[in-house]
C-alpha cells in the first residue's frame, strides 16, 4: 500500500532543513514506452552498449558547449546553492542540494574527461558511470525543475538547468527517457499540442468561449482559429483552451484583442505555446516545435506573434526562437528572411501577452475599472523562467514590472510576497521542468513547501486571497498542491483573469 502524501510542515523560521541522506532516493517518474521514444527518434529501451554511448554523448555535449564543460570545472563547493533548492527544503535529501545534484555527473566527468580522474579517481571523487549511478541520474536529474534559483546565489554563475538538460539528453540517448515530457513532445509533433486536442475539439472549445462570453457580458467577443490575414497569432499554452483557472486568462487576452480593435487567430497547427524540448535539453526536439509557430505564422500572414500566460514558453520564445527559428531574428535560412520582412517590426516579435496589455494600458487605448476586482486581496508569483530567463518592455526588469504593474490598474489591493521569495530570488511553484505529473506528486508537493510559506505570510498579515499567475505551469501545479496545504484552489489564477474582470469593453 503506497504511502499517504502528505504537505511537510512550516518552517519556524526559513532556515535549511535537517538534512535526510536518501529521503527521495526511491522517487522516480514513468519511464517512457519505446513507443514513445522511438517517435522521437531515441532508443525505445535503454541500449546494451549504454555506457559507452553515454560517455560519447557527454563528450559531443561537452564539445558542443563551451558552458557545460565551465560548469564542470568550475564548482569549488563552496556552498553558496545548497539550501536554495526548493526540493531540498520540501525533501531534506542532500542529493537536492544542487551541488550535490551536479556531482552525479561531475563525478562521472572527472572519471572520462580529466588527467586525475583517470589516473587517480578516488582522490578526486571521480566515479565510473554504473547501472546504479545512471539510475540515481534518472531520479535526481529528474527531482530539479531546472528553475535556475541556485544560479543566482553562484559566485561563479553556474548554472545548474543546464547540467539537468544535459544529464536528461544522455538518458534520452541511451532510452531512459521519461514518460510524461516525451510523450507530451510527441503529442505536439503529431497534434499541435501539449494535450492533444485535435482542431476539431478545438474549434469546439473556442465557439462555446464566445457563447459563455457573451452570456456573461452580452458582447460578441470572437475567438477566431486559423483565420488568414489577421495581425496577431497567439501562442498559448494549451491548458488556458480547456482547465480553470487558465481559460480565464484566455478570456481576457480575447477581450483584450476586442477592446483594442486587433484581429487576431490561434493556429491549429502550433495551438501550444509550451516547448517540452527545453526540459530534456534536446535543442532538435526545441527547435521541432517551435518550427510549427513559424510554419503557422507564415501560412496565414499575421504581422505580430504574441505569447499567453505560459512561463517556459516566454523563455524559449524570447531566448530561443530568433537562433532557432527567424521570429525574432537570428536565423537566415529562406523561410526565416520572408517570416522577417512579413512581420511588423515596430512592434517587439514576438510579443508578451502582458506587454502587449500594458502597452495598451499606458496609451489609453484600454480602460480597466479596478473596483471590479475589490472582492481580491492580490499578491503575484514570479514564474522562474520568466523571472530568471526573459526581459519584458524596454528597461530592465521589465518582466518584474510589467505584471505587476497590469495587476494594480486591474485591482485596488496588491500586496508583495516576503523579500527573497519574489523576482529573480523567487520559489518555484514545485512542478516546472517537465515534473508536472502525478508520479511526482510527493516532490511536487514537498518542493512548494517554500511559495507556501510565504503565501500563508501574507494571507494572515493581509488577508490575500488571489495569486496571480503568467505561466500555466504554476497553475496547474497550485491548484493541485494548494488543497494539501489548507487554500482552496481558486486562491490561484492568471493575471489577464483580471484584467478580464475589469476591462470595459465596446463595439470593436
Amino acid at each position: 500500500m503506497a504511502a499517504e502524501i502528505k504537505a511537510p510542515a512550516y518552517r519556524v523560521f526559513p532556515i535549511a532543513p535537517a538534512v535526510q541522506p536518501g529521503a527521495m532516493a526511491e522517487t522516480k517518474s514513468f519511464v517512457a514506452s519505446d513507443k514513445i521514444q522511438e517517435a522521437l527518434g531515441f532508443p525505445g529501451q535503454l541500449v546494451e552498449d549504454w555506457h559507452d554511448r553515454a560517455i560519447a554523448k557527454m563528450g559531443d555535449l561537452l564539445e558542443k558547449y563551451r558552458s557545460f564543460k565551465v560548469f564542470m570545472d568550475a564548482c569549488v563547493h563552496c556552498g553558496a546553492c545548497s539550501d536554495k533548492c526548493h526540493y531540498f527544503i520540501g525533501s531534506g535529501d542532500p542529493k537536492n542540494m544542487p551541488v550535490a545534484r551536479q556531482d552525479l555527473m561531475r563525478s562521472v566527468y572527472r572519471r572520462h574527461f580529466t588527467l586525475p580522474g583517470k589516473y587517480f579517481p578516488k582522490l578526486v571523487g571521480a566515479r565510473d558511470l554504473t547501472r546504479e549511478v545512471l539510475d540515481e541520474w534518472y531520479s535526481y536529474f529528474y527531482q530539479c525543475s531546472e528553475c535556475r534559483r541556485c544560479s543566482v546565489f553562484c559566485p561563479y554563475g553556474i548554472d545548474t538547468a543546464e547540467i539537468t538538460m544535459a544529464a536528461r539528453e544522455i538518458l534520452d540517448s541511451v532510452g531512459y527517457g521519461q514518460k510524461y515530457s516525451n510523450e507530451i513532445i510527441g503529442k505536439v509533433h503529431k497534434i499541435g499540442n501539449n494535450l492533444g486536442l485535435p482542431g476539431p475539439a478545438l474549434a469546439d472549445t473556442l465557439e462555446g468561449l464566445e457563447e459563455d462570453v457573451k452570456d456573461a457580458c452580452g458582447v460578441d467577443v470572437r475567438f477566431p482559429l486559423d483565420v488568414k490575414g489577421a495581425e496577431v497569432l497567439l501562442v498559448t499554452p494549451s491548458a488556458d483552451f480547456f482547465a480553470e483557472p487558465h481559460i480565464d486568462s484566455l478570456i481576457g487576452y480575447g477581450k483584450v484583442f476586442h477592446a483594442a480593435g486587433i484581429s487576431w487567430t490561434v493556429s491549429s497547427m502550433a495551438s501550444e505555446a509550451g516547448n517540452f524540448g527545453m526540459f530534456i535539453g534536446n535543442y532538435e526536439q526545441l527547435r521541432k516545435i517551435a518550427l510549427r509557430v513559424r510554419e503557422a505564422a507564415l501560412e496565414l500572414g499575421v504581422k505580430r506573434i504574441v505569447v499567453g500566460e505560459c512561463g517556459h514558453a516566454w523563455r524559449v520564445a524570447y531566448s530561443f526562437w530568433n537562433t532557432l527559428t527567424g521570429i525574432g531574428a537570428g536565423a537566415d535560412d529562406p523561410y526565416a528572411i520572408q517570416l522577417q520582412s512579413q512581420l511588423d517590426h515596430s512592434y517587439k516579435q514576438p510579443m508578451h501577452i502582458c506587454e502587449l496589455t500594458w502597452d495598451l494600458i499606458e496609451r489609453k487605448v484600454i480602460t480597466l475599472d479596478p473596483e471590479a476586482n475589490d472582492k481580491y486581496v492580490v499578491t503575484f508569483h514570479d514564474s522562474c523562467n520568466v523571472a530568471r530567463g526573459s526581459n519584458m518592455g524596454d528597461f530592465f526588469g521589465g518582466q518584474f514590472e510589467i505584471p505587476r504593474n497590469i495587476i494594480k490598474a486591474a485591482a485596488n489591493h496588491f500586496v508583495e510576497m516576503a523579500d527573497g521569495t519574489t523576482r529573480e530570488q523567487t520559489f518555484c511553484c514545485g512542478g516546472g521542468g517537465g515534473l508536472l505529473t502525478d508520479d511526482l506528486l510527493d516532490l511536487r508537493i514537498k518542493g512548494s513547501l517554500p511559495r507556501m510559506e510565504a503565501l500563508q505570510q501574507v494571507v494572515d498579515e493581509h488577508k490575500v486571497n488571489f495569486m496571480a499567475c503568467i505561466c500555466a505551469i504554476c497553475k496547474a501545479q497550485f491548484t493541485k498542491v494548494l488543497p494539501y496545504y489548507g487554500f482552496d484552489r481558486r486562491v490561484v489564477g492568471g493575471v489577464h483573469q483580471l484584467v478580464s474582470n475589469a476591462i470595459r469593453l465596446g463595439d470593436k
